[in-house]
């Protein structure tokens, strides 16, 4: 199907295209009271008083301390970010191209690759 282009919201060059793409699907994190490994580092932040008031409240909601519930928020929006920021810079007739590509059934060696992708780690995730 063939696509025109079109300026997306996200696109810095205006005299090019592009294509955004966004992962909308989140991800649930559970608060759980098992045991963790004690952390490494310190990570050190000022916040106003009202907000600290909201933080804590929340993480009560969720059955956790302030410090967990911090963790666990910024290492979810860390995620999600990293997922969902891709953004491909083409003109007009590479910009067809990589649509023509993507809407292409996958190739043998494209579809091992993909395979193996989805078999790595992500980044974030231990060994």
């Amino acid at each position: 199907m063939a696509r025109s282009p079109t300026p997306q919201a996200g696109c810095k060059n205006p005299q090019r295209h592009c294509v955004v793409v966004v992962n909308t699907s989140r991800y649930v994190v559970t608060m759980s009271s098992r045991p963790r490994p004690s952390a490494e580092v310190n990570i050190h932040l000022r916040a106003r008083a009202r907000d600290k008031k909201l933080i804590d409240q929340a993480a009560e909601l969720v059955g956790s301390n302030r410090s967990q519930f911090m963790m666990a928020s910024a290492l979810k929006e860390a995620k999600n970010i990293l997922l969902d920021q891709s953004t491909i810079y083409a003109d007009a007739k590479t910009f067809q191209k990589i649509m023509d590509w993507m809407d292409a059934e996958a190739t043998q060696d494209e579809a091992a690759g993909m395979k193996r992708i989805l078999q790595s780690k992500a980044p974030w995730q231990s060994d």
